[in-house]
């Protein structure tokens, strides 16, 4: 699979690359964040009419997200979001490499990331849907029942269908993305923006959507958040030298660094599992490559690392917190991911790049009255770890 990332000019208009002189394209397009059970059913459609027509399959993502660059217009006199902001999104539940390592599992031939601005976000859906027909020979556009797009957001299901019935220029395929219904939420925050308050400050939100994810998350409740991705939820980074409090106790963890890709779940402890993606390789993130954009490993030594019963993928006890058992001693607190990896063997991980994968929610973060208790909880934690990790499928 080949990955485009594409940077609209002042104007707001991109620079398409030629993906066939032969074939027409099925595509989609979204944000596609977590990846989703309703994500995944738009994406096998792609791909299966791609097949069907003998056409290329593609997906359009962007990144920064629409969301963020927006919130900021708002806040900052409508400027866009400045280049030293484009790095970590706590928000988003998945990074844009996943995305696109699972869209190149899904079997998608090409994904074209769009760096999201204020002046292409100005372009009406009809313009950007002749671009998708023009440049990039799309005959079919594939999209969820709740989908929209252009200037205002105007270009609905509804809108779009009347353009391809009044143009003749492309077919438009809806997929009932909206799986098992809805549920409502309470509280405030972003939502996507398809959903809508049910009174008294509750929102009322897809089941399979990403606001759903990040609202379980937020509260723990990975196994449910897993159900819905349809995989164990994880997040990825570099592991960078913390107090060494752990190795102190005999139980040596991981320390993730803060500039991680993954949304990070609510404080505590957590069962599942480190993956060692191995040592950190200089990669750009720019033009175009092979798979995830970015990556540390290959995209075959990825899948292996990856894979269920892979040396690489060890069960850990997944601490989130500010290490409040020692807290007053250094004076200054953090929110900080530790993983104790359960091995026998010693592990020299600093410099490599993880992945850790969220199975259970085992409890929240206490804090201790001495460091002989705190190692005997951690003892029950890796046990619990053990016997969690043991019985699932992962």
């Amino acid at each position: 699979m080949k990955v485009s990332r594409l940077k609209p000019n002042p104007a707001g208009i991109v620079e398409w690359p030629v993906l066939s002189t032969t074939r027409g394209s099925v595509l989609t397009v979204g944000e596609f964040d977590g990846v989703h059970r309703g994500h995944q059913a738009v994406l096998e459609r792609v791909v299966d009419l791609a097949a069907e027509s003998d056409s290329t399959a593609v997906a359009i993502m962007f990144d920064p997200s629409p969301k963020r660059v927006h919130l900021y217009a708002d806040t900052h006199a409508m400027a866009d979001l400045p280049n030293d902001l484009l790095g970590h999104d706590s928000e988003e539940v998945m990074g844009v490499d996943e995305r696109v390592r699972l869209m190149e599992e899904m079997g998608l031939d090409r994904v074209l990331i769009v760096h999201y601005t204020l002046a292409f976000a100005a372009k009406s859906y009809r313009f950007f849907i002749r671009q998708l027909v023009d440049r990039l020979g799309m005959q079919t556009l594939v999209l969820g029942r709740d989908a929209r797009m252009g200037a205002g957001r105007t270009g609905d299901v509804a809108a779009i269908g009347d353009l391809a019935e009044e143009t003749g220029m492309f077919r438009l395929d809806v997929v009932d993305d909206r799986g098992p219904g809805y549920v409502s939420l309470g509280g405030d925050g972003a939502v996507e923006p398809s959903e809508a308050s049910s009174g008294e400050g509750r929102r009322r939100v897809r089941v399979w959507s990403t606001t759903n994810l990040r609202h379980l998350l937020a509260e723990g409740r990975v196994r449910e958040a897993s159900e819905i991705m349809g995989r164990v939820h994880s997040v990825e980074g570099l592991v960078v030298h913390g107090e060494q409090r752990g190795r102190e106790l005999g139980f040596p963890t991981a320390n993730l660094s803060s500039e991680h890709s993954g949304y990070m779940p609510m404080d505590g402890v957590y069962a599942g599992w480190l993956v060692d993606m191995g040592p950190v390789r200089d990669a750009s993130r720019d033009g175009e490559g092979e798979g995830p954009t970015g990556g540390v490993a290959k995209t075959l030594d990825r899948h292996v690392r990856l894979a269920s019963g892979s040396p690489w993928r060890m069960p850990a006890a997944i601490s989130i917190g500010t290490k409040e058992t020692f807290q007053s001693e250094g004076g200054h607190a953090e929110r900080v991911l530790e993983a104790n990896v359960i091995t026998d063997n010693w592990l020299e991980l600093y410099g490599h790049r993880v992945r850790i994968e969220f199975l259970d929610f085992l409890r929240p973060q206490e804090r201790y009255a001495d460091a002989d208790e705190l190692k005997d909880q951690l003892a029950l934690d890796a046990q619990h770890t053990g016997v969690l990790t043991d019985k699932a499928v992962g």
